[in-house]
């Protein structure tokens, strides 16, 4: 299996898992001009962008570490466009979720990170 075909599944399985969790999944791998959500879900109030991060051990520190400011800025963008393009109101309750796959193991981070 190809690291393209692991990233799906490793994301349907994250989206599975948040299903479980009682999220509604509203979109799965959002693309805009240079960036990509992997999951965008609504729970309760809030609208959810989840950036999904898996890595088969913790040998370098494991997945939850996998998401540097850089990368963080890329979800931002496009959590602006995606907002933008569905009309979303600017007062709507909005969060930045990680969820960390170690070989079997998930993490789900709330609020991992801040907007920038």
């Amino acid at each position: 299996m190809n690291k393209r075909q692991l990233g799906k599944e490793k994301e349907q399985m994250a989206a599975n898992y948040l299903q479980n969790k009682g999220y509604e999944i509203l979109c799965c791998n959002y693309q805009c001009r240079q960036a990509e959500i992997d999951i965008i879900a609504k729970k309760e109030e809030y609208l959810v962008f989840i950036e999904v991060k898996y890595r088969k051990n913790k040998k370098y520190g494991g997945s939850i570490y996998a998401v540097p400011p850089r990368k963080q800025q890329k979800i931002c963008y496009a959590a602006r466009n995606y907002i933008f393009e569905h009309q979303i109101p600017l007062n709507q309750a909005m969060r930045f979720d990680v969820v960390a796959m170690d070989g079997n193991e998930i993490l789900h981070i709330k609020n991992a990170f801040d907007a920038y």
